[in-house]
């Protein structure tokens, strides 16, 4: 679905460069959004070929073109549930592989009176499982 301007949006990514993105497509069982190979070219966000090979390896899936809301929590709740977690194996899983798992938060506060809205519970189980959450606020 292709939506208006949204304020808030969130996405999940998986940076490593032991497995290839189908290794991390078959486990979460999730077509990506993003699969880029470590030293090999990749398409840019522009749609264009990089100019040189990617210097690490990447996997992910957004919100924005699935959640309609100008707030975090529903973002992160559909790629929660998208992506099964929590998952009990998964921090063994990163250590193994050398993943860094990360979720990126869009966050449109131009007029400086919006907060963030990262519910507890997520925020816990995802550090719990070894991953952050960062969060790009624009003014």
């Amino acid at each position: 679905m292709k939506s208006a301007y949204q304020r808030a949006h969130a996405s999940f990514s998986i940076y490593q460069d032991t497995e290839p993105p189908e290794f991390w497509t078959n486990y979460f069982n999730v077509q990506p959004d993003t699969a880029i190979v470590k030293g090999k070219p990749f398409v840019t966000p522009s749609g264009r070929i990089s100019s040189g090979p990617a210097r690490v390896g990447l996997w992910g899936i957004g919100s924005k073109e699935h959640v309609r809301s100008d707030l975090l929590e529903p973002h992160l709740r559909y790629l929660v549930e998208r992506l099964g977690l929590p998952r009990s194996e998964l921090p063994e899983l990163l250590k193994r592989t050398g993943a860094h798992m990360r979720f990126f938060c869009y966050w449109d506060n131009e007029a400086g009176d919006r907060v963030p809205d990262v519910p507890d519970d997520i925020r816990a189980m995802i550090e719990t499982m070894g991953g952050t959450i960062e969060i790009d606020e624009y003014r």
